[in-house]
């Protein structure tokens, strides 16, 4: 009897095929493994998307992840390939790079050509109603055409004709077709299942994709939607007894699996080299350059900082990162060369070389930070720098430099998946199933603001909102709503992350052009780089950073320079002001959650600041730890210890878990953990993509404290306290850098107030107040701030010789760019005699002109502000021969303070005049000023 292959599944589609499939690819890979399967072939639409996270779980399941992709091809098929070897995985790369890059974001066909040119080490499967045999067929073609087609550009050891059983009307004829082509190009074929969702339950939301996909319903979907719920994954068994019929089909899948040699742990990623200047080793040159720098950065260098120096290179030296270090401080000194500020920060911080090489500004020795938090011996991938840098143009040029160094293919943004969460995955939802929109606004309006968790379940939020059981529709979203949720929707970009190759990393992961132009992404999130050891730089905006440098560079041309990194961090005044809870526009600390806590832990010090930062976040919160610390930090509770090693971990904090490096050297401390398991629970309770990561690791750790002889309560404590630091947990090395830009922001406020509020202005929309407030809290500080006008108003808000702010042009709301920049050119040629002066040399809109009349921005060349708005609305005939005589003064009268205060919010949304409410006390003698209360 012939012995017959185990089935293998080689064709399914996961979410990450963006609304062609219903499930994540861990859920195909637990019932895989619920099955029996051996292997599974992920092939998702138009790239890998999906294939970091299925090789994960398909390792830890103890299966075999097999690599694919359906490629659309130029004639609108799809046709599904497998990666037989790492040969074949980069053409597979190169091939969806190509295509992506010539074309528009979320487009890209392969061109018929090049998929024989980049066939080697790839195997082509036929493929679904979509593929080029069966859409040949439907067309009333006969598919043995472009089967030939196929046969010439692949060759017949990499074609296999895919016959599918799902149930639908016609298959037993498009399969008896498909077999006699097989059959007559002498051509293998194999059965599959053309999977599009792990069980039949995700038949419903593969329904409400194609509605989604196709801008439709499901009332009017008809023919789009499934025929049936047979596009699951099925046993060896059932598919067996499903092509009993064709048992070669069956045999054939297994043979096509174990021909295939790749895996992800076969990508073969490597970091650039750095080309150091007098061809040393890299380890050489930056132990010379960090010890040079070290001196410079610390002065003399005490025995604390060579002993943690040593140490660091050595880690360095051993795990063979001394090129990122370089290619990092590289990149810095450029950016301080072009006269950015730069501040390196997250885990970085941590590290005595990022703060010598000038990367960071926190010193670790002297703030006793945890190296091991950022990089130790047997952590699994690279460290992560982050740089914050100014946002906007300065952050570009950054950005376009590193493509310049290492070329478009060889550098990209890591991506972000955008997924269903929240009130839009309810707004989605709800027009395929057709629901009134006050049903979803009441559902929607259920919602947490910010990071804070949602506590109702899905079926209290839905009775709440009014939704009902009884009604179809209303039953089907209360169902499906759960499942969405987390399910990607589409592909967007990660804010700064940049992943660099040694050569071309579109052989690594396929890459595409993003939305921004002369930007392109790699398919892969920041957290699959992480895990597949791929070296992921940050480059953040940051529009403080932004603020600082402006307002510095003001400092330095008003006669009083600053040294930011030589701030007195004792300064008395800065201190008042935060006591003060004086924070608007103060970076960190200026949210009501943040201003609510300030007056009750009153920072004395800068290590104070740093806790503040740290404590206003979801995790503290709801852990109680707020009330916990500021009880402790009161004296009207003792700092207590539930294990005497914990003293040196937690005094700093009072004895509350607060910052990642305390879990980890809880982790060593009690669980006997080297840097490297501790680095990976850390990773675990950050991990919000698997809740389950995280109490598996939180379960080791208890397990090992327990088998070391730790108390039940202590072991308790610890659980508690790291479940609820988990998601939320801070770096204790990213405070102390944010707390730095929080001081220097408050410093600035407190003795360079017209500096601070003229960048502040400047560099509009950020933090948590709009322009209007800023001004009022300027001049409540007693900052004098001057209108619009185009005599002396330059694009930006500048800030005039009596310390007085000149607002700039750019404040004009529906000013266009190019009027604003005539103003300034025609005013650098020759001042403005007079409004018809102007009116010739400054050509722009009927409309522009109103607006700038309105706001009085003609106060100069006009009495008031109606006057000018008359005299703009006069015929202009700039080629008279003979000029008129003066007409008669305009007989409208000068505005109101109520209507100069509507004019300046309709046409700037700020107002220098009285705040708004001074109009309105005369009205109510009982209201009470906030300030009072």
């Amino acid at each position: 009897m012939r012995r017959r292959s185990s089935y293998v599944e080689l064709h399914a589609r996961s979410a990450f095929s963006f609304l062609r499939g219903a499930s994540q690819p861990e859920e195909l890979v637990r019932e895989a493994a619920r099955l029996g399967l051996p292997a599974v072939g992920l092939c998702d639409r138009d790239g890998v998307y999906g294939i970091p996270r299925f090789h994960a779980a398909a390792r830890e399941a103890g299966i075999r992840a097999l690599v694919g992709a359906e490629i659309p091809l130029d004639d609108g098929s799809v046709l599904p390939v497998l990666v037989e070897t790492q040969e074949g995985y980069r053409n597979l790369c190169r091939l969806l790079t190509e295509a992506k890059l010539r074309s528009p974001k979320g487009e890209g066909r392969v061109r018929w050509v090049e998929l024989g040119e980049r066939a080697s080490g790839l195997l082509a499967l036929t493929g679904d109603e979509e593929g080029p045999l069966l859409r040949a067929l439907f067309r009333g073609e006969d598919p043995k055409e472009p089967a030939k087609r196929l046969l010439s550009l692949l060759g017949r050891e990499r074609l296999f004709i895919e016959l599918q059983r799902s149930g639908r009307r016609g298959d037993r004829f498009r399969n008896r077709t498909l077999w006699s082509v097989a059959q007559e190009l002498g051509l293998p074929a194999v059965a599959t299942g053309g999977i599009l969702y792990a069980t039949a339950e995700g038949r419903p939301l593969l329904d409400v994709f194609h509605c989604l996909r196709t801008h439709t319903t499901l009332d009017a979907a008809g023919a789009l939607l499934s025929p049936n719920d047979r596009r699951d994954l099925r046993s060896p068994q059932e598919m067996e007894a499903l092509f009993a019929d064709l048992p070669e089909a069956i045999e054939a899948s297994g043979r096509i699996a174990s021909r295939i040699e790749f895996s992800l742990d076969d990508l073969g990623y490597s970091f650039p080299r750095y080309a150091t200047p007098t061809g040393e080793s890299e380890e050489a040159f930056l132990e010379a350059v960090v010890w040079a720098e070290a001196r410079k950065r610390y002065g003399s260098l005490s025995p604390a900082v060579r002993r943690q120096l040593r140490h660091e290179l050595e880690v360095i030296r051993r795990l063979g990162f001394a090129g990122y270090f370089l290619i990092v401080w590289d990149l810095v000194r450029w950016c301080t060369e072009e006269g950015m500020l730069v501040q390196g920060r997250g885990s970085a911080a941590n590290s005595a070389v990022c703060y010598s090489l000038g990367i960071t500004t926190v010193d670790p020795v002297g703030s006793r930070l945890l190296f091991e938090r950022f990089l130790s011996e047997g952590r699994k991938g690279w460290p992560d720098i982050d740089l914050d840098l100014p946002s906007g143009e300065a952050r570009e040029r950054v950005i376009q430099e590193v493509y310049r160094r290492y070329g478009r293919r060889g550098a990209a943004m890591t991506a972000s998946v955008i997924s269903f969460q929240g009130r839009s995955a309810a707004r989605d939802l709800g027009k395929a199933l057709c629901l009134p929109e006050e049903i979803l606004d009441r559902f929607s309006a259920l919602f947490p603001g910010g990071d804070y968790p949602h506590t109702l379940s899905w079926e209290e939020h839905g009775r709440q909102s009014g939704l009902s059981p009884d009604d179809p529709r209303q039953a089907a979203f209360l169902r499906l709503y759960p499942r969405l949720l987390g399910l990607p929707r589409h592909l967007g970009q990660h804010p700064g992350g940049m992943v660099i190759a040694q050569g071309e990393l579109d052989r690594i992961v396929p890459l595409e052009n993003a939305s921004m132009p002369g930007r392109s992404i790699l398919q892969w999130d920041k957290d699959d780089c992480e895990e597949l050891g791929m070296v992921k730089i940050d480059l953040l905006g940051l529009g403080m950073i932004a603020v600082l440098e402006e307002a510095t560079e003001s400092c330095r041309a008003r006669g009083h320079p600053i040294d930011l990194s030589r701030l007195p961090k004792d300064d008395p005044a800065t201190f008042a002001l935060l006591q003060r809870t004086e924070t608007v526009g103060v970076f960190q600390v200026e949210s009501r959650a943040q201003m609510a806590i300030l007056p009750r832990l009153r920072p004395q010090c800068f290590y104070d600041l740093v806790v503040q930062i740290a404590i206003v976040r979801p995790g503290p919160i709801h852990g109680g730890l707020i009330g916990s610390y500021l009880a402790r930090r009161s004296g009207r509770e003792p700092a207590t210890y539930p294990d005497p090693r914990l003293v040196p971990i937690l005094e700093r904090t009072l004895g509350i878990v607060l910052f990642q490096e305390q879990a980890i050297q809880i982790a060593m401390a009690l669980g006997g953990f080297s840097a490297a398991q501790a680095e990976e629970l850390r990773r675990a309770l950050g991990f919000r993509r698997d809740p389950r990561r995280m109490e598996r690791a939180i379960e080791r750790l208890g397990q090992a404290m327990r088998q070391r002889g730790i108390s039940p309560s202590t072991v308790a404590w610890v659980t508690r306290s790291l479940s609820s630091f988990a998601l939320y947990g801070f770096p204790e090395s990213h405070a102390i850098s944010w707390a730095g830009l929080a001081y220097a922001s408050a410093y600035l406020k407190a003795h360079h107030g017209p500096e601070f509020y003229a960048a502040l202005l400047n560099h509009q929309p950020m933090g948590f107040y709009s322009p209007a407030t800023l001004i009022q809290e300027g001049k409540r500080r007693g900052i004098r701030f001057r209108a619009i006008s185009v005599l002396s108003s330059e694009d930006s808000c500048t800030i005039l010789e009596d310390g007085s702010i000149r607002l700039g042009l750019r404040m004009a709301r529906g000013l266009s760019v190019g009027a604003r920049g005539r103003i300034l050119a025609a005013r650098a040629e020759a001042p403005f005699a007079s409004l018809e002066e102007f009116r010739q040399r400054v050509p722009m809109s009927r409309r522009e002109l109103r607006l700038l009349a309105a706001l009085g921005a003609f106060q100069g060349l006009a009495s008031h502000r109606r006057e000018a708005l008359w005299r703009i609305e006069r015929p202009l005939f700039p080629e008279e021969l003979f000029p008129r005589r003066p007409e008669d003064p305009s007989p409208l009268s000068p505005m109101t303070q109520s209507e100069r205060l509507r004019a300046d919010y309709a046409g700037t949304g700020i107002t220098l005049g009285s705040h708004p409410m001074a109009y309105l006390r005369q009205r109510t003698p009982a209201a009470r000023p906030a300030a009072s209360l």
